[in-house]
C-alpha cells in the first residue's frame, strides 16, 4: 500500500508496530531430515574437511574462498568465519555428519534485512531433501525473528545458484554491475529477495513439499516445490 503526504506526494506504507529485531542468536535447530549447528572448527572441522575435500573443483568457482590444497588452509577459512562478528555461520549436519555450511551475513537488524549466503554443500548433500530443508529452516528463522527481508545474492554467471534462488521462492530484483571482485576477476551480482508479506504462502508451500506424503518409497518427490507454490 502506498500512502500520500498532505502535499500529494507518494510515500511508502507505514511500518506499523514493526521494530528492529535482535541480531540472530546462534542456536542449533533440528528439522525432520537435517540439523543446523553453529559452525565450530573444534566440533565440525574434521568432518567438514572429510565431506568437502572430495568435492569437485567446480564447487568453489563462485566462492570467495577455496578450493583448498590442505586442511590447514581450510581450517584458517573456517576459523575466520567463526571469528567474524558480522557473520553467523552454520554447519549442515546429516545423520551426525557435517556435510556443508551456510551463513547469515550482511545482517542489518535496524533495517530488518538479512542475507543467506556462503553456502557450500558437499556431494552427499547436494540435490537432497535435507539440503532444501536446511535452507528452508534458515529462511524461516529470518522471519520468525522479525526481519522484513531475506536476501540471496550471487555472481550473475552462477546459474545453479540463480536457479536455486528461484526454486526456493526468492524474487529476482536485478543485476548490480561491477558490484565487487574476487579471485582477480569482476563480479556482476544478481540480487534476489523474499519479503515478509510473501513468507506465509511460501512457508505453507515448503511445509507441504516436505511432508512425508509428497515422497515415494524411494524418496523421490511426487510434486515439486514450484508446483506447491503455484497453488496459492
Amino acid at each position: 500500500m502506498i500512502g500520500t503526504t498532505a502535499n500529494g506526494q507518494p510515500v511508502g506504507e507505514p511500518l506499523g508496530e514493526w521494530s528492529p529485531p535482535d541480531f540472530p542468536p546462534e542456536v542449533s535447530t533440528e528439522g525432520e531430515t537435517v540439523g543446523l549447528e553453529p559452525l565450530s572448527w573444534e566440533i565440525h572441522g574434521e568432518g567438514l574437511w572429510k565431506g568437502l575435500s572430495a568435492a569437485p573443483e567446480t564447487t568453489w568457482t563462485y566462492m570467495t574462498f577455496g578450493p583448498f590444497a590442505d586442511i590447514p588452509s581450510f581450517r584458517t577459512t573456517i576459523l575466520a568465519m567463526e571469528a567474524d562478528p558480522g557473520l553467523s555461520p552454520y554447519a549442515v549436519v546429516l545423520d551426525g555428519e557435517p556435510l556443508g555450511f551456510s551463513c547469515y551475513l550482511r545482517i542489518r537488524p535496524a533495517e530488518g534485512v538479512i542475507e543467506i549466503g556462503s553456502i557450500v554443500l558437499g556431494p552427499d548433500l547436494q540435490r537432497t531433501v535435507a539440503a532444501t530443508e536446511a535452507l528452508y529452516m534458515m529462511i524461516r528463522r529470518v522471519f520468525d525473528l522479525g526481519y522484513r527481508r531475506c536476501e540471496w545474492k550471487c555472481d550473475s554467471l552462477n546459474q545453479p545458484s540463480r536457479e536455486a534462488a528461484i526454486r526456493l521462492g526468492f524474487t529476482h530484483e536485478g543485476i548490480f554491475r561491477q558490484a565487487t571482485h574476487y579471485k582477480g576477476r569482476n563480479r556482476d551480482t544478481a540480487w534476489y529477495a523474499i519479503v515478509d508479506r510473501e513468507w506465509p504462502a511460501l512457508d505453507d508451500a515448503f511445509r507441504r513439499w516436505l511432508a512425508p506424503g509428497n515422497f515415494d518409497g524411494e524418496g523421490r518427490q511426487l510434486r515439486s516445490l514450484r508446483e506447491m507454490r503455484s497453488e496459492r
